[in-house]
């Protein structure tokens, strides 16, 4: 599989040329919000207010940090598993963001804006959060700041390694990989009592 190095903002044309399975190292700007300030965020979308940060052609990570240690910039950083913030997805895909990193697999309603608004989602690893902290060159909380670990963050990242689980097209990392594993499982097991 190709292994891209992108640099934020991401343009539609380096959108449209990952691929499912596709690896990225990801340096620029990244934002970092949850649950709390996707329901905020949509809630104003819905009512045609603005956004506290404009996140038009921006990448969303689905995550909260820990606290930093002395003389660290960000504590350990994981992905979130993406699947929650689904129900928020299609809305910020809609106004105009390009790319959200998260964990796990995500509902077909996902995919589907993916595909109708020239979007990807994102996988990164779990167990490296040590690893992606030291990804993370600045930090800023930029907006909802009573939300704590909640708030929105900006995060200037270097050499950020994901995975594209889901790609403007609508194809699925995950379905994908199951059927593939379903099939050897068939052929190996043909025959077996």
């Amino acid at each position: 599989m190709p292994e891209y190095r992108l640099q934020t903002p991401i343009t539609k044309e380096d959108i449209k040329k990952l691929k499912i399975g596709d690896t990225v190292l990801l340096s620029g700007t990244i934002y970092m919000a949850r649950d709390a300030a996707h329901k905020r965020m949509v809630e104003l979308l819905e009512n045609n207010q603005s956004l506290p940060v404009d996140l038009k052609g921006e990448v969303i990570f689905y995550a909260g940090p820990c606290p930093p240690k002395p003389g660290q910039v960000i504590g350990p950083v994981a992905p979130t598993t993406a699947f929650r913030m689904d129900p928020y997805a299609p809305s910020m895909y809609e106004y105009g963001v390009v790319g959200t990193i998260g964990k796990g697999p995500r509902r077909d309603l996902v995919k589907d804006a993916c595909k109708k608004y020239g979007a990807v989602s994102f996988a990164a690893i779990g167990g490296l959060s040590t690893i992606l902290s030291r990804r993370v060159k600045a930090v800023q909380v930029v907006a909802y700041e009573d939300l704590g670990p909640e708030a929105i963050r900006r995060l200037e990242v270097q050499d950020f390694p994901l995975l594209v689980a889901y790609d403007s097209n609508g194809d699925d990392l995950y379905q994908q990989e199951i059927t593939k594993y379903e099939n050897y499982n068939q052929k190996t097991n043909k025959g077996a009592v």
